[in-house]
C-alpha cells in the first residue's frame, strides 16, 4: 500500500512517523516533506497547495491513499479534486473546511447549532468596525477586545487587545495595511473569554465522532505568555484536569452539534476536527475550529494514539467509525518547539543543526523547517524542530523534552523555558 502525506511541517512528520508504525507496512511518500520525513518516506517535490501537481504525482507513483496535513490544500479544494477522480483522500472538502478558512462562517454555524461561543460581530468595513470597537470601549472600559482576521493567517491573525485603542490599531493593520493579505479584509470582533484554554481533537466520518483527546499549547513567543503570537511554541497532553465528564460535555455540546450542522448543510465533514476552547466559569466555550491536526498538538497526541492510524483513516473514509474502538493512552507528552532566532519576525536560514544523535531514549524529535545541504542538516524556516518527551506523568515527560531540547544546537536557537512549568 502506498500512502502520501501532504505537507512539510512537524505535524506531517508526526503523521508519517505514526503511519510508519502500521503493521500493514505501507510504502510512504511526503510532498514536499522535510529532512525528517525523508528518513522514513520518499520525498516528492510538489508544493502542498499545488492541486494539479499533486494529482499528477499521485498518478505517477500509484498512490493508494493521500493524507492532507495542512489547511492550505484543503482550502484550495484538493480533496474535492481528488474525489472527482475517485482517489482515496483523507481530509474535509473545501466547503466543510470553511469551518477553519472563514471565522465568520464558523461562528454563524456555531450560533445556528447552539454551540457556546463568545458574542461576536462581523465587519467588511473598517469604519463600521472601528465604531463598534469604540462603542465597546465606552461600554466596558479597560476590558480586552478580540480582533480576528476572517481568513487563514498561519495562526497569527488573532489580536487580544487590552483596550479599544489597541483594538483600533489591530483593525488598521488588518483592514488597511493588509498585514495578513485578503485574510484580513473581513474581521470579527469578539468578547474576550477568560479561563484555561484547551485544544481537543477527534476523528469524524461526517456522522459519528470518536472520543476526544486534549492538549494545551503555548502560542506566545516568550515565557510568561509574552510577545507576539506564533504558530505554537510547545504544549502538553493530557491536561491534568481532563476526565471523562469534561470530555463528554465538550463532545456533546461543542463538537457533535457542529458535525451535525455541517452534514445538514450538505457539507459533511470527514477527517480530523480540531476544536479550540476556553473553560470559562460558565462552562466550555468554543474559540475556533480548525480543519486538521494542530501543530504542535499533533506531535503531542499522535504518540498517545494506540490504534493503527491506517485503521482509523479507513474507518473514517468507509463510514465505519461505529465499529472502531479508538484508544488514547494514559501516557503524558510534552513538546518544546525550537525556533530560529528572531522568529516570528525575520530570521536566518541555512544554519547547521547538531545534537540529534544524542537524544534521550524516551524523546522524539519531529522536523519542521529543516533541509539537507549536502550531508549537513540545516534550518529552513522559523519553527525548526519539536522535541517531545514521553512519560508516566507530565513532570517526567517535561524533563525528557527539555533534556532533548537542550542537546540540540544551532546558532540563534530559541525555545521557551516554561512549557508545562506547573509540573516542575
Amino acid at each position: 500500500m502506498r500512502v502520501l502525506v501532504i505537507g512539510s511541517g512537524a505535524r506531517e512528520h508526526a503523521i508519517v512517523w505514526k503511519l510508519a508504525q502500521s503493521p500493514r507496512n505501507p510504502e510512504l511518500y511526503a510532498a514536499p516533506g522535510n529532512a525528517g520525513t525523508a528518513q522514513i518516506a520518499t520525498s516528492l517535490d510538489v508544493r502542498a497547495d499545488d492541486v494539479e501537481g499533486m494529482l499528477a504525482a499521485v498518478r505517477e507513483h500509484a498512490i493508494d491513499l493521500t493524507v492532507v496535513g495542512p489547511e492550505a490544500p484543503l482550502v484550495a479544494g484538493l480533496v474535492d479534486r481528488f474525489r472527482s477522480e475517485r482517489l482515496r483522500v483523507f481530509g474535509p472538502t473545501r466547503a466543510a473546511a470553511r469551518i477553519e478558512s472563514s471565522k465568520s462562517f464558523a461562528k454563524q454555524t456555531m450560533a445556528a447549532a447552539g454551540v457556546p461561543t463568545a458574542a461576536f460581530a462581523v465587519f467588511d468595513d473598517r469604519e463600521a468596525a472601528a465604531a463598534h470597537v469604540r462603542k465597546l470601549g465606552m461600554l466596558r472600559p479597560g476590558t480586552p477586545i478580540v480582533v480576528k482576521a476572517d481568513g487563514l493567517a498561519a495562526g497569527k491573525g488573532v489580536v487580544v487587545a487590552a483596550d479599544a485603542e489597541e483594538a483600533l490599531g489591530a483593525l488598521k493593520r488588518m483592514m488597511e495595511d493588509r498585514a495578513f493579505g485578503e485574510a484580513g479584509a473581513r474581521v470579527l470582533i469578539e468578547e474576550c473569554l477568560r479561563g484555561p484554554e484547551v485544544s481537543v481533537f477527534c476523528f469524524t466520518d461526517g456522522v459519528r465522532v470518536t472520543p476526544l483527546v486534549a492538549a494545551c499549547d503555548y502560542k506566545r513567543i516568550h515565557d510568561g505568555d509574552r510577545g507576539p503570537n506564533t504558530g505554537g511554541m510547545g504544549g502538553y497532553s493530557p491536561p491534568p484536569w481532563w476526565d471523562a465528564a469534561i470530555e463528554r460535555r465538550i463532545r456533546e455540546t461543542c463538537v457533535e452539534p457542529v458535525v451535525r450542522a455541517l452534514a445538514a448543510s450538505g457539507s459533511p465533514y470527514t477527517g480530523v476536527l480540531y476544536c479550540g476552547l476556553m473553560l470559562t466559569d460558565d462552562g466550555p466555550q468554543v474559540i475556533e475550529f480548525n480543519a486538521r491536526f494542530g501543530d504542535p498538538e499533533a506531535q503531542l497526541v499522535l504518540p498517545r494514539l494506540e490504534n493503527d492510524l491506517l485503521d482509523v483513516i479507513d474507518a473514517v473514509l468507509d463510514g465505519r467509525l461505529d465499529a472502531l474502538d479508538l484508544r488514547w493512552s494514559d501516557e503524558a507528552t510534552v513538546a518544546v518547539v525550537l525556533a530560529s532566532g528572531g522568529y516570528p519576525g525575520s530570521y536566518e536560514t541555512g544554519v547547521p543543526i547538531t545534537g540529534l544523535d544524542r537524544m534521550p531514549s524516551e524523546a522524539l524529535v519531529f522536523h519542521a523547517a529543516t533541509a539537507l545541504r549536502g550531508e549537513t542538516l540545516v534550518t529552513s524556516g522559523g519553527r525548526v524542530l519539536t522535541a517531545v518527551g514521553r512519560g508516566a506523568t507530565i513532570a517526567d515527560a517535561r524533563r525528557t523534552a527539555y533534556e532533548a531540547a537542550d542537546r540540540i544546537d544551532f546558532a540563534g536557537e530559541y525555545h521557551r523555558g516554561d512549557i508545562a512549568s506547573f509540573a516542575t
